[in-house]
């Protein structure tokens, strides 16, 4: 290699140092961006002269040159925040990013996002976050703009209710009757009054609000009186009933809200041990074909109810005028667990409320086929009447005020009514080739020929790393590593500016030869 020769490698070096500098800088300046991955450059020799000496061919090198500047895609720190859309990747994967101008993909792992006044969800610069809309756990569709646009959660009818409550079994009977004592209290309720029942005919009541189909809230009120028996058995009679004047049921044609049935929707009896637990109960409602068409409250209208398929008993109520009634169980801790057999009761005689007399023994009462006693059935004991708890399956409509998001990139929202709903699941993106992805800065990336087609996946699925809420993921820079590669970096600057300088020596005193 001539003198000449000796300089431009020499160049080469500094060439290549002043690019490892640069890399190295970037990363440093990089060190506390979120989810910045740091980069590496090596370096390879270039070709080589052949020098012949003796007879055999030598080679000299003639300088360095940059082989890869590759990204370490390794997993950075957590930081935590105070912003649930903070999202950290933990592990593989990348966000996936939109812009909604050109409608480029990019991806990225820097997970700082937010909503903008529009309701959707994105990065810095606007570019939206993807994701699919969950349904009860299941996405739908491809992937969507996350969007929270004016998210409500509709409202849902009650379906059922539950009384736990304790009924004092020292407590008189304030409604008698000598031709049907377990109907005294229904016998004595009359709609078109106000109030339908005066609080002198029963010994306790609760009261639970219920929902119907357009989440308008309405009161259930049952009311409680014991039965007077011949031998001493605990028995309870209850109605169950609404306003009158919100019962929008047909009766044969009229309004039930006109008649005196109006607001009366189920009536039955309680039948207790000794001890106070709950045996056996009755329900009857009003026929679909009712044998009297003048008076709702005639008994022989009032047959025994049906099951659902949790073996609870069915009334049903009607507060909107819809065609439909809207059905509603009745749970006082007692199920039947053979409801489908045959009517779901063990008597074949006694099938109407005026099937009832005096001289109906009160194990002659219609029972469930099987009764299955919960654990918070209703007791009656010498303690004071007392409601532990009314519980119902119906709301009110509900506008968003909260969200979550999982560790699967399911964003939930929280709303109003009380109510939480799984609206979206975040799309996380992988390469077969991450090396080939290119870097458009604002922590994007965007796919190549190189890097392959992402293939798309959801958080905690094989192959995609979990996600963390209220995090982000910090810089993967070393700063003493990357310190200590200035250190080495500037020593071979050193280095190679020193050949320089000695081959202008070199030439230097070749010229003054001439002299």
């Amino acid at each position: 290699m001539s003198i000449t020769g000796s300089m431009y490698t020499g160049i080469s070096g500094l060439q290549a140092q002043s690019k490892a500098t640069s890399v190295v800088s970037n990363n440093l300046a990089n060190s506390t961006t979120t989810a910045y991955k740091s980069s590496t450059i090596t370096f390879e020799d270039v070709f080589y002269s052949t020098v012949y000496a003796g007879g055999s061919a030598d080679q000299v090198g003639n300088g360095v040159a940059v082989s890869s500047i590759s990204t370490d895609f390794s997993q950075g720190a957590y930081t935590t925040t105070n912003t649930v859309t903070d999202v950290a990747l933990n592990g593989d994967g990348f966000y996936i990013v939109e812009d909604p101008d050109t409608g480029n993909t990019y991806y990225t792992r820097d997970g700082s996002f937010e909503f903008d006044t529009d309701g959707y969800l994105v990065d810095a610069h606007g570019n939206r976050v993807q994701g699919w809309v969950t349904e009860d756990g299941s996405i739908t569709g491809g992937l969507v703009d996350i969007q929270l646009d004016n998210s409500q959660s509709p409202p849902q009818a009650t379906s059922t209710v539950k009384f736990a409550v304790n009924l004092d079994s020292t407590s008189t009977d304030n409604t008698t009757s000598t031709t049907n004592p377990y109907a005294a209290l229904f016998n004595v309720y009359d709609g078109t009054s106000d109030p339908a029942l005066d609080d002198s005919r029963y010994a306790y009541t609760t009261t639970i609000t219920v929902y119907d189909e357009n989440g308008a809230s309405h009161d259930l009120s049952v009311y409680y009186d014991p039965v007077e028996t011949s031998d001493g058995s605990i028995v309870w009679e209850y109605v169950v009933t609404c306003d009158a004047s919100e019962d929008m049921r047909d009766f044969a044609g009229t309004d039930m809200d006109t008649t005196s049935g109006a607001g009366m929707l189920m009536t039955g009896t309680l039948t207790f041990s000794s001890s106070g637990d709950l045996q056996a109960m009755t329900a009857f409602t009003l026929s679909d074909t009712p044998t009297d068409t003048t008076n709702p409250l005639a008994e022989e209208n009032w047959v025994l109810a049906e099951f659902d398929t949790d073996g609870l008993p069915i009334f049903e109520a009607n507060f909107t005028g819809s065609d439909e009634n809207q059905a509603i169980t009745l749970n006082f801790g007692i199920s039947n667990s053979d409801y489908a057999t045959g009517t779901g009761w063990n008597s074949a005689t006694i099938t109407s409320l005026d099937d009832l007399n005096a001289a109906t023994d009160v194990d002659d009462l219609p029972a469930f086929n099987t009764g299955i006693l919960a654990t918070s059935a209703a007791t009656s004991t010498t303690s004071s009447s007392a409601t532990y708890s009314l519980t119902q399956d119906g709301y009110a409509p509900g506008v968003l005020v909260d969200i979550t998001i999982d560790e699967n990139g399911v964003l939930e929202g929280s709303y109003t009514n009380g109510q939480s709903q799984e609206l979206f699941t975040f799309g996380l993106a992988d390469f077969t080739n991450t090396q080939g992805l290119y870097a458009e800065g604002s922590n994007l990336y965007s796919a190549t020929m190189e890097s392959g087609q992402a293939y798309i996946g959801t958080a905690g699925s094989a192959g995609f790393g979990t996600i963390a809420s209220n995090a982000l993921e910090q810089s993967n820079v070393d700063t003493a590593t990357e310190l200590t590669n200035l250190i080495i970096i500037q020593a071979a600057y050193q280095a190679n500016s020193k050949i320089i300088t000695t081959a202008d020596t070199l030439l230097t005193t070749a010229i003054g030869m001439k002299r």
